[in-house]
């Protein structure tokens, strides 16, 4: 009986213990997590059900790895939050499956993401036809986004966290010397400054750092 009070009482501290856990490590949608989230999830919920198989176990010693886990993953977010390169490392980059109708093949391989699997979504959306399909985005989450021909095209930022992204002037067709060109006549010459750039109607908006 003993036991099972102690049992009881781990389960509802835990309970809380990981609650606030997960508020502090920030807001996102299941669909959204990345390979991080699921690993820093995954072990949590192992330390919690040792913490609770067993009881003779001080409480602090289970909870310890929950608390070292959080601080990795504050840690890694804080690092992310800065880096451009590094999120792209951990969370990955989307990757573009269609273009202007047409299957990229060898991005596809990449992903290790086959024709099925885009059938699929393309389905769950409604879309019958891959040609009527401007772009279409694999995003880290493994989520689909797509752009038909009829609608407004994505704005791609040319610019992140002071970073270049050259695949997204590819796909505007776009080179990095113009940019740099257009960038320095707006009096914008030391990339690190920009926060966010994109290339929109025809113009460019900057948002510098804070």
């Amino acid at each position: 009986m003993n036991d099972l009070l102690v049992i009881a009482f781990r389960m509802i501290f835990l309970y809380f213990v990981i609650l606030i856990i997960f508020k502090l490590m920030g807001k996102r949608e299941v669909g959204e997590l990345s390979v991080m989230d699921l690993v820093i999830f995954v072990l949590i919920a192992d330390v919690a059900s040792f913490a609770v198989d067993e009881p003779e176990r001080n409480l602090f010693e289970s909870i310890l790895p929950m608390i070292i886990l959080l601080i990795i993953q504050i840690t890694i977010s804080y690092i992310s939050l800065k880096s451009k390169k590094i999120r792209d490392k951990i969370d990955g980059d989307p990757t573009t499956i269609i273009r202007d109708g047409v299957l990229l093949e060898d991005e596809m391989r990449k992903q290790r993401y086959n024709l099925d699997d885009l059938f699929q979504q393309l389905r769950e959306q409604q879309i019958g036809s891959i040609q009527k399909v401007a772009y279409a985005f694999l995003e880290p989450s493994g989520n689909l986004s797509i752009f038909m021909k009829d609608s407004k095209p994505p704005i791609l930022p040319i610019v992140v966290d002071g970073e270049i992204q050259k695949r997204h002037l590819m796909l505007i067709e776009k080179e990095e010397q113009w940019l740099r060109q257009e960038l320095a006549k707006l009096g914008y010459d030391d990339l690190k400054r920009i926060f966010y750039c994109c290339f929109e109607d025809g113009e460019i908006h900057v948002q510098l750092r804070s």
